[in-house]
């Protein structure tokens, strides 16, 4: 099984995660969006077996700015991806953490979103304003775009909060929500400065474990297509 991962954040941190330090020499999606270079030319391996990277940097930040005057600007990503939709039996798209052009080019891409939720009252409260954003883009640009399901994030078992988080999201969205819940653990938090997915660093931990659920609980909807992480 091929993945694609296509790092649409200019943070960068799916990059830096698998390995690969900021490199100004290194053509990026970036180069892809904006220089008109094919994105198969932009896919670099990884050490991960079956994964291919379209690494991110700074200056994607930029293409926020520069993509406002484009005809069409919020369908460059989509057209742009018929070169490499073939190649792989998945491509997850890694969002920034806001609702700017990048985000939205990925959800109008996408064929599913993945919404991750940190187990916190805040971010409990944001979910039902994202799913109304995701209702208004499918009713505008995609309308494909289904929800592959709400993803519990820095889950802690000790507390109160977590399990209330989890079980109001579950009465509200019901099957929405996956049936993985992603812990805090301490090996997650480690394995991004030693550039390294936790897969390599500590397959054995707990949060390596729970990574795995989640893909066996996506691969297993049997659903070929492209993955919007927002």
């Amino acid at each position: 099984m091929w993945t694609l991962l296509i790092d649409c954040d200019p943070q960068a941190n799916s990059t830096g995660g698998l390995g690969f330090p900021r490199d100004a020499s290194r053509r990026s999606i970036y180069h892809g969006l904006m220089l008109g270079i094919p994105l198969e030319d932009l896919v670099i391996p990884t050490a991960v077996e079956g994964l291919h990277l379209i690494p991110s940097e700074k200056n994607l930040v930029g293409a926020t700015v520069e993509l406002v005057d484009s005809p069409e600007r919020q369908q460059l990503l989509r057209r742009k991806l018929e070169g490499v939709r073939d190649k792989f039996n998945f491509i997850l798209l890694d969002c920034p953490p806001a609702l700017d052009l990048l985000t939205l080019n990925a959800l109008v891409a996408a064929d599913s979103v993945i919404v991750p939720v940190q187990c916190e009252y805040f971010a409990l409260e944001g979910v039902s304003e994202l799913l109304d954003t995701l209702i208004r883009i499918r009713r505008a640009h995609n309308p494909k775009l289904a929800v592959e399901g709400i993803l519990l994030t820095m889950f802690d078992d000790r507390t109160n909060l977590s399990h209330q988080v989890r079980d109001d999201l579950r009465d509200f969205f019901g099957d929405q929500v996956f049936a993985t819940v992603i812990p805090r653990n301490v090996r997650l938090a480690e394995a991004p400065s030693f550039g390294k997915p936790i897969f390599l660093y500590d397959p054995a931990c707990r949060g390596a474990a729970s990574y795995l659920e989640l893909a066996q609980e996506v691969i297993s909807h049997d659903q070929k297509g492209v993955r919007a992480g927002a």
